[in-house]
């Protein structure tokens, strides 16, 4: 029994009349009738009532009709959904972020993405960089966004999404709060705080040496959120993505760096050989907050 025998049947149904049901449908008569009855045969019972001068619904047939026109609807809610999914309008979505990034644009393409697919599922994990490679990798993570460089490999996407600068967050009463702007060499007997997070820590000890010193860590966290809280404690000082000035934590202060600005990365990543109209969706929403040229 296929799908078009019940479009026939319930043009039938509706018509009761052969010969406007055919019209409807753009077929012949004679093969219509013949498509009844071979779909009469097939479910074994009379399904229409015929006589030269009317056509009238049998008992089965009236249950027939109410089943039949259910299965349609179903059929083409599946069409529907299918071609909603190829859009990417549908699906889901599991995304690594690292702490940060919700302090900058990064919930613009979250809020976004959900305005425009609302039937697109996200799933946001707080992640690592490294994290999100090895969570990519075994096919746990859709899409990620992350502090480059992170070591990946020939299997894996990443692009720059935007950069920012970078600023030195310090406890309110700190001797340099009263700065406008300071400079990393003023920092060199400072102790540091920073996030656990190889590529950044990397920059970091590079921006410092650029300044003529090393960094004395005295602590490294997880998150950013958790290094400003830890200042707040007044337990050191640290160089904080720009972004951060939007985590607004009482006993701490934000400060510029005096030019040039040291600058840091956040790129997306994913993996070549993901075709998902979802994910699809999601980059051509992050190319466009970002500024950027999808076919870049």
């Amino acid at each position: 029994m296929e799908l078009r025998h019940l479009r026939y049947f319930v043009a039938v149904a509706e018509e009761l009349h052969f010969g406007r049901a055919a019209e409807r449908l753009g077929l012949a008569q004679p093969p219509l009738s013949q498509q009844i009855k071979a779909l009469e045969q097939e479910a074994g019972v009379v399904l229409l009532d015929r006589t030269k001068r009317r056509v009238k619904l049998t008992a089965a047939g009236e249950i027939f009709l109410q089943e039949s026109r259910k299965i349609l609807a179903l059929a083409e809610q599946a069409v529907l959904a299918a071609r909603r999914a190829a859009r990417g309008e549908t699906g889901k979505l599991v995304v690594g972020f690292v702490s940060s990034a919700v302090y900058g644009k990064v919930t613009s393409i979250f809020r976004i993405m959900q305005e425009e697919y609302p039937d697109v599922s996200l799933l946001l994990q707080d992640l690592s960089s490294i994290e999100q490679v090895e969570a990519m990798k075994a096919y746990r993570l859709d899409i990620g966004l992350i502090l480059p460089p992170v070591e990946t490999d020939e299997s894996l996407i990443t692009r720059v999404i935007w950069r920012e600068p970078l600023v030195v967050v310090l406890p309110r009463h700190h001797r340099l709060a009263g700065r406008k702007k300071i400079a990393i060499r003023e920092l060199a007997e400072e102790p540091f705080l920073l996030v656990d997070a190889p590529g950044f820590l990397d920059q970091l000890v590079g921006i410092c040496a650029l300044a003529g010193f090393s960094p004395g860590i005295v602590q490294q966290a997880r998150s950013t959120p958790t290094i400003v809280n830890l200042i707040a404690a007044g337990i050191g000082i640290s160089i904080v993505p720009a972004s951060l000035r939007n985590l607004h934590r009482q006993g701490v202060i934000y400060r510029s760096i005096e030019p040039p600005a040291p600058t840091i990365e956040l790129a997306l990543m994913w993996r070549k050989n993901d075709r998902s109209p979802a994910l699809r969706s999601f980059l051509e929403i992050a190319w466009r907050v970002a500024g950027l040229d999808s076919s870049a």
